[in-house]
């Protein structure tokens, strides 16, 4: 996703490209990645499970304070819990990978007419299936390497927290929150798309995933990571999370993630930028 200086209109290549170019630009990327062949797609949509799962971990490590010891206040523990977060999306962006929630912006490249349905429901499926192994191979390594150990357990402990904090959602909070999480995601996708170096990607994704992470939203592959996670150190306790409450959840959540990514972001600036276009014979 990195992108190619090219002159801005007042000549200096330093300035972001300009809405209108960056949806041409996420529309050409969409073609691009319904074309990928099917073993690199998988491949990647590992990396990208793995990537947002360290990136969770990051954050569940920085939210647990040591027991017996002062955390700071909620608002600035959550701030510093996003922005540690954030640590995924930075890994996809500039590492390269495929992350289900940042691919549902090819609804625009749908919208427009460059790709067909069957491309973007393939895509997303295979994508989709590979952001939950990597994510729920990440868990299992956790689990293996005692992370839940540290801090006299407290990491555990938010482990567990966490993950029930997720199962207790209502259904409409759950749909609710993936919709605000993933408009923010594909914000800080889009805004990538404008940026034209490592750092100025990094600055892009740094504010909205902070944001989506401290106000709580709930985004499906981080779940896919906090879930397996909670059920398999609860496993055997008095009462262990249940695989039916966290496959609800994740439904609901990855629902609420698609309408959030294709139609409060993709479709609108479709609608903005390549509405016109797509209409020309």
């Amino acid at each position: 996703m990195t992108a190619e200086p090219s002159s801005s209109p007042n000549g200096s290549i330093a300035d972001a490209y300009p809405p209108p170019e960056i949806a041409a630009r996420v529309c050409k990327l969409g073609l691009a990645k319904v074309n990928t062949a099917v073993p690199t797609m998988v491949a990647l949509a590992v990396l990208a499970g793995a990537f947002i799962s360290l990136g969770a971990l990051f954050y569940t490590v920085t939210i647990t304070g040591g027991k017996g010891e002062p955390t700071l206040p909620f608002g600035l523990l959550r701030l510093a819990g996003g922005t540690t977060f954030s640590l995924g999306l930075i890994l996809v962006v500039v590492g390269g990978a495929e992350l289900f929630t940042g691919n549902n912006l090819i609804a625009m490249a749908w919208a427009a007419g460059c790709v067909q349905t069957r491309q973007v429901v393939r895509n997303w499926i295979w994508v989709y299936l590979g952001n939950l192994l990597g994510a729920g191979g990440t868990a299992i390594l956790v689990v293996l390497a005692g992370i839940h150990l540290l801090g006299d357990g407290a990491v555990g402990e938010t482990m567990v927290r966490i993950a029930r904090s997720k199962i207790a959602l209502d259904p409409l909070s759950a749909f609710a929150r993936g919709i605000l999480c993933n408009v923010l995601v594909c914000l800080a996708v889009w805004l990538c798309m404008g940026a034209r170096s490592v750092a100025d990607k990094i600055l892009a994704i740094l504010f909205p995933i902070s944001a989506f992470v401290a106000c709580g939203f709930e985004h499906s592959v981080a779940n896919m990571f906090f879930l397996p996670l909670g059920m398999a150190l609860t496993a055997g306790s008095a009462v262990p999370l249940s695989l039916t409450s966290a496959l609800s959840n994740l439904a609901l959540v990855t629902l609420g993630n698609i309408v959030g990514g294709t139609v409060l972001v993709a479709l609108v600036y479709w609608f903005i930028y390549l509405r016109t276009r797509s209409q020309s014979p």
